[in-house]
């Protein structure tokens, strides 16, 4: 299933991950592509805070893997920047696919690197635009 949203700031799609964190389910992979400067980061910590997530979010840029503690007993957000990763054996190497398992939510920036490590089934999110430019963003169920 699919679904278009548009964007008129970075308000609206902080709201937009915070409406999906507040619906989202145990063990759900988020596949969130978007070029830089195009609202990731916003739609992340929206999700954290939907999530129940009450540390100060961040990018890991250069951590590569943040892990949260949500409101919900037992639960992780777990957010990854893939950004920086040359290879897909670096993903193995560092235990991206340890993460995809029912206690965690795991957000995933810059996917396309592992793509054949992902789960069948997984949410999709493309962000397109930047700047001060309307995003439009399209979920994939």
């Amino acid at each position: 299933m699919e679904r278009l949203i548009e964007s008129r700031s970075s308000e609206e799609t902080f709201l937009l991950g915070k409406q999906l964190g507040q619906s989202i389910r145990e063990g759900t992979v988020i596949c969130l592509y978007g070029d830089l400067g195009s609202g990731k980061t916003v739609l992340a910590k929206g999700l954290g805070e939907g999530l129940g997530v009450t540390d100060t979010m961040t990018s890991p840029t250069f951590t590569l893997i943040q892990e949260y503690s949500t409101k919900i007993d037992g639960l992780k957000l777990i957010h990854m920047d893939l950004y920086r990763l040359r290879y897909p054996e670096e993903a193995e190497i560092i235990g991206v696919a340890d993460y995809f398992r029912d206690d965690c939510v795991c957000l995933l920036e810059w996917p396309e690197i592992i793509v054949d490590l992902l789960p069948e089934d997984r949410l999709e999110i493309r962000i397109q635009g930047s700047g001060d430019q309307t995003r439009l963003i399209m979920l994939n169920f």
